[in-house]
């Protein structure tokens, strides 16, 4: 019997490293693509990142594109990891469903913040 239960916490262990391992090359791949041309210091059209609005802006997009949705995929291999050991696994899924909601938030943001460049109109 504790056969098996070796065997299944090598088996939850290989999922959540390959899990892990897909989740961080996607974000890592899907970061590198800036299109044809390298963006550098450029943040909000007409500002740098040393200025206010652009310095938010950059960190809007990193919580919104970086940071919630790798924290909603080792959220959702920690619920695999713990439902495949026998164990609740409902946090784990709040918490994803709380880190996508953050990053559809901060993504809310970017888009006034781009929209709100040029004034009420």
């Amino acid at each position: 019997m504790q056969n098996a239960s070796g065997t299944r916490r090598r088996a939850a262990l290989l999922l959540a490293a390959v899990l892990f391992f897909i989740a961080t090359t996607n974000v890592i791949l899907v970061a590198q693509n800036l299109g044809a041309a390298p963006q550098t210091n450029v943040a909000v059209q007409g500002q740098t990142g040393a200025q206010p609005e652009g310095a938010f802006l950059n960190l809007v997009n990193w919580i919104g594109n970086v940071i919630a949705p790798v924290g909603a995929a080792l959220a959702i291999a920690g619920g695999l990891v713990a439902y495949i050991a026998g164990r609740g696994a409902m946090r784990y899924v709040v918490t994803a469903l709380g880190c996508l909601a953050v990053s559809g938030v901060t993504r809310l943001l970017e888009f006034w913040i781009n929209q709100g460049g040029g004034g009420v109109s």
